[in-house]
């Protein structure tokens, strides 16, 4: 049996996983004060109610998943964050730990599973689903480290070259030469450990469209 007291914010675009998720919580004695079925209603539950734990879904209306716990980084509440989604691309894995993510789980995971990572969360440790092998979890912790390397200015480079501008856009947002972004883009290729080839930064961006909102 779940602790009553621990209380707990659903947020799920789709109203039966919504509605399941919510029964199966209440069952084994959860405190579900609220539940939302977008990004902004999410937000506003959590701000009100200041959970123990908030379950959201990535894709969303209005604020995705990993928005509305970019939104909320700097209010001090007590509220730990789980993922449930479909996804299971290192990409988005990589983005919930960018924001500060403590659980990820599929929405094929049993309510066992569930369980078991509200407990890992609770004390205080990450929690990813056993459908992530070991290897899969290195990877994305790798490609973290990676990424944490990147200063402020090639964070903003990665973002510009995303939107698609070119260099000399880019020169004239930042105001600085061409000579400046040329040496920000090699070593951001440096970091991201990318070979030194022609199109290599933007092929990283292109198959890392989930992290870029987070740099």
């Amino acid at each position: 049996m779940a602790i009553p007291k621990l209380s707990l914010v659903l947020a799920d675009d789709h109203p039966l996983m919504l509605t399941g998720l919510q029964q199966e919580l209440e069952q084994a004695g959860y405190n579900v004060v609220a539940t939302a079925t977008n990004g902004t209603s999410a937000l506003e539950a959590i701000h009100t109610h200041n959970p123990d734990i908030a379950f959201l879904d990535i894709e969303m209306p209005f604020l995705n998943g990993f928005e509305v716990i970019t939104r909320l980084k700097d209010e001090q509440l007590k509220t730990r964050f789980i993922m449930m989604s479909y996804h299971k691309q290192k990409g988005f894995v990589v983005q919930a730990k960018t924001v500060g993510v403590q659980g990820y789980l599929l929405k094929e995971d049993s309510f066992e599973e569930i369980a078991v990572c509200i407990a890992e969360v609770m004390k205080g440790n990450n929690y990813y689903s056993k459908s992530f092998d070991d290897d899969f979890e290195t990877m994305a912790n790798e490609e973290l480290k990676k990424i944490s390397l990147l200063t402020p200015s090639e964070r903003t480079i990665i973002r510009l070259i995303a939107q698609n501008k070119t260099s000399m856009e880019i020169c004239e947002a930042l105001s600085i030469s061409k000579r400046t972004v040329e040496k920000h883009r090699t070593n951001i290729i440096a970091k991201l450990e990318l070979e030194p080839v022609a199109n290599t930064l933007s092929v990283w961006i292109n198959s890392h469209t989930e992290i870029i909102n987070s740099l």
